[in-house]
């Protein structure tokens, strides 16, 4: 029996990506088993980190409880384990069932997360949507992130395109119904935000939080804004009308490929700061020199999430 070794893998867990170093010890069977999972220190990205989720795969893979093989449900009504050939005849039957009597729009899908981890949903899962032929598509996208895909297709022409803050090299970071401290920052893409908020804040940047509530991350910020829920817009429409009145707008070399400045001008018009500290619990003046820090940072990002 050889010794055990280390495999090097990215976790699969969500889009953070972080690199891990598997140890693994063979079993008596030709098999392998998890002996320990740590955050690979060498990986270029992650450095390191890993949460709670990703060390515990060894124990994942080999839950005594994990579902091995198709399970049917006989005539009392019991799951029994099945072959694969019984378990597609009994999907064949219920779903062409329904489509029969209902229509393909009774039919509806929800994808999850390991959809987007896993090579064979990536290439399969858009054959099935087709052949369903249902409009009813929902995943954890559409609880999570569809709004900022919507903005980024009406935007740059794909919610493909959906931009994410450049944690390493921001000086100024507003973060707005986010807490990355805990969920690790859902369309950011970036491990261990606690120690990149920390390095943020240890080279000069500065962090603000805009949140009712004061989470994890706002505890991390050099400013934590406690704002009326529900009033996101209020507080973004306020600043944007003060870079209009400020003049503090400069497009920059992108001025030729960006329309629609003046519509979103007249839309804040009447956006004022003093109009919105009343909706939004926020001071006027507080607005005023939120606007006015962000447009004076060399390097800025604004990261928000579904709850904007």
């Amino acid at each position: 029996m050889s010794a055990q070794r280390t495999a090097l893998r990215t976790c699969p867990l969500c889009e953070a990506t972080c690199g891990l170093e598997i140890t693994l010890r063979p079993r008596a069977d030709g098999s392998e088993e998890v002996v320990r999972i740590r955050g690979d220190r060498d990986d270029v990205f992650s450095r390191g980190f890993i949460c709670p989720k990703g060390s515990t795969l060894g124990q994942l893979h080999d839950d005594p409880d994990r579902i091995r093989q198709p399970l049917i449900r006989d005539a009392a009504g019991h799951l029994v384990e099945a072959t694969w050939t019984q378990a597609w005849a009994v999907v064949d039957r219920g779903l062409n069932g329904v489509i029969e009597r209902h229509g393909r729009d009774a039919v509806a899908l929800f994808f999850g997360n390991p959809a987007a981890h896993n090579l064979g949903p990536m290439l399969y899962l858009r054959h099935l949507v087709k052949a369903l032929g249902s409009p009813h598509l929902y995943s954890a996208s559409t609880l999570d992130q569809r709004p900022k895909e919507i903005a980024a297709a009406l935007m740059f022409g794909s919610n493909a395109t959906v931009p994410v803050p450049d944690v390493d090299r921001t000086d100024f970071l507003l973060v707005l119904g986010a807490n990355p401290s805990v969920s690790n920052g859902s369309l950011a893409t970036a491990p261990d935000w606690p120690g990149r908020l920390k390095a943020l804040r240890a080279r000069g940047g500065k962090l603000v939080v805009v949140d009712p509530r004061r989470s994890r991350t706002a505890e991390l910020a050099d400013q934590w804004i406690p704002i009326r829920p529900g009033t996101d817009a209020h507080l973004l429409a306020a600043m944007t009308h003060l870079l209009f009145e400020e003049e503090l707008i400069d497009l920059g070399t992108v001025a030729d490929w960006v329309t629609g400045v003046d519509e979103v001008r007249a839309a804040v018009a009447d956006v004022t700061p003093e109009s919105a500290a009343a909706l939004t619990g926020i001071p006027a003046a507080t607005i005023r020199a939120l606007a006015r820090d962000l447009a004076a940072a060399n390097t800025a990002a604004v990261y928000g999430r579904i709850g904007t």
